[in-house]
């Protein structure tokens, strides 16, 4: 059985917070779980799985959302091979260890103690009362927010040997942490065994990804040079003035995605909590300063050279308040998004079509994680000699609060908030009865006056506030469902009655 999660994001505590330890806790149950249902077989007896595979499929520990790096003049885009570079994401490192400690206790367990299964009687039942231990597996693979572990060199092997102590990995420690399956022959076999292909995903962000791993990007720079001092400075600023709506919204920045889509929430949340116009003008102007300061930034304007688009010029509409458009802000940086990644919406499925592992049929699960979203897309049916091969596409979610805008008006900047953990197994052989995979998402909403908030923008004029006017029937369109087939008037009915 292999168990993939994704985007997991433990911080050190100097920014948003992170999910409960108890979620991993409940992850070994789920596991064990997961582990009893994988050992019933086709034939309907029961023989214990081998081992466990768990993936950490990129972004588990965020060394570039730190606010230490703006306690330095090191930055991530600086040179790779400085010592002084070493230093600030070693210190980070073992901050987040020791921050997360409990909840990475929890994989260490899984590691030392493995999944207790009964064994098989003659009868092929699982007996009764005798237990023993189903070793389990956790590999390491890296993405755009933990890209440092990739680095080759012996500080970075020490450092590496640091993680798989304290979390119980089964990822070779003296070479780069994979960032793609073929740079682990243990993955290659565990990825085929199970007829998966699983990358993090980044390397079709053009924000967050430039062709080597071993690199920075433009999204480290965002996080750093944006959203981390954006928080710290309107603190330091308004933070007497601001309600403590406010404040305590801006600790969720980071739960934003895409991150661009940033300014449009925050235009929200100021029209939902701040009863000042001259305040809220306030914290906008300190977001466009910094948003200045962020384009001007060497590293960002060397990327304007070369990009095929003019990305620092979509970067200042979809950023900056001054220039933003006066409809469909948030639909237009959407789109962008979509446009630079080569795609038409923002799901990730689209790349997965062109994964050699879907082209020729070695993989029948294509799974990817990054976007924060959950999602799973059927991709093809093929039939050859009498055998069917189901492709489907997985987006293995996040273990994160997700900020999700509403559809109904968008021009209202309004987000829900959701605490959401996903998780994918995949079976092999005749495990779970031969099914080939299980998947769970689960979502715990928020309670909305959890935090102090002040409704202070106006309904009257849109008409959209719920406690100040319904939603009139006529404004909601009324047509059959796109599924629905076209209803053909009967001849039949049109005659009279007969007798």
């Amino acid at each position: 059985m292999l168990v993939i999660i994704s985007d997991l994001h433990l911080t050190d505590g100097t920014s948003g917070s992170t999910i409960s330890p108890g979620a991993f806790a409940l992850l070994a149950e789920r596991l064990a779980d997961l582990s009893m249902n994988a050992s019933q077989r086709r034939d309907g007896n029961y023989r214990p799985i081998e081992h466990v595979d768990l993936v950490l499929l990129g972004d588990t520990l965020d060394v570039v959302r730190s606010t230490q790096w703006l306690g330095s003049a090191i930055r991530p885009w600086d040179d790779i091979k400085s010592p002084a570079l070493f230093e600030q994401v070693a210190k980070i490192t073992s901050d987040i260890l020791q921050h997360n400690a409990q909840a990475l206790g929890e994989f260490r367990k899984l590691q030392q103690q493995g999944i207790a299964l009964p064994p098989a009687t003659n009868t092929g039942q699982a007996a009764s009362s005798e237990r023993h231990s189903v070793p389990v597996r956790i590999h390491y693979m890296v993405g755009n927010h933990d890209w440092f572990y990739h680095l080759p060199g012996e500080n970075y092997n020490r450092l590496r040997r640091q993680l798989v102590a304290h979390m119980g990995l089964t990822t070779y420690a003296d070479a780069p942490f994979p960032h793609e399956i073929w740079e682990s022959n243990e993955l290659v076999q565990v990825m085929r065994r199970h007829k998966v292909f699983a990358r993090h995903g980044d390397v079709y962000d053009p924000f967050n990804y430039e062709g080597d791993r071993n690199a920075s990007s433009l999204g480290d720079v965002i996080v750093l040079e944006l959203l981390n001092r954006f928080g710290i400075q309107v603190q330091q600023q308004l933070g007497d003035e601001l309600p403590t709506g406010v404040i305590a919204g801006l600790r969720e920045i980071d739960n934003i995605r895409p991150l661009l889509m940033i300014p449009v929430w925050i235009e929200g949340l100021l029209e939902r909590s701040c009863p000042q116009p001259s305040i809220r003008k306030e914290v906008k102007k300190i977001w466009d300063e910094l948003a200045d300061e962020f384009l001007e930034n060497p590293f960002v304007q060397q990327r304007d050279t070369w990009c095929p688009v003019d990305i620092v010029d979509g970067l200042q509409k979809a950023l900056k308040f001054s220039r933003r458009l006066s409809v469909g802000w948030a639909s237009w940086i959407a789109q962008w998004i979509a446009e630079l990644r080569g795609a038409s919406s923002s799901s990730f499925y689209q790349h997965a079509l062109t994964e050699q592992d879907f082209r020729n049929r070695r993989a029948k699960h294509i799974v990817y994680g990054h976007t924060h979203h959950a999602e799973m897309v059927p991709l093809d049916a093929s039939y050859a000699d009498g055998y069917v091969l189901h492709q489907n596409y997985f987006n293995a979610g996040t273990w994160r609060r997700v900020h999700t805008q509403t559809q109904f008006a968008p021009r209202e900047h309004e987000f829900i908030a959701a605490d959401t953990m996903t998780y994918l197994a995949f079976f092999k052989d005749d495990e779970r009865r031969g099914r080939p995979y299980e998947t769970w998402s689960g979502t715990l909403g928020l309670h909305p006056y959890a935090t102090p908030q002040y409704r202070v923008d106006s309904a009257h004029s849109s008409g959209l506030n719920a406690h100040v006017q319904p939603v009139p029937t006529p404004s909601v369109p009324v047509r059959a469902p796109h599924f629905a087939v076209p209803f053909a008037p009967s001849r039949v009915a049109d005659q009279p009655p007969v007798g």
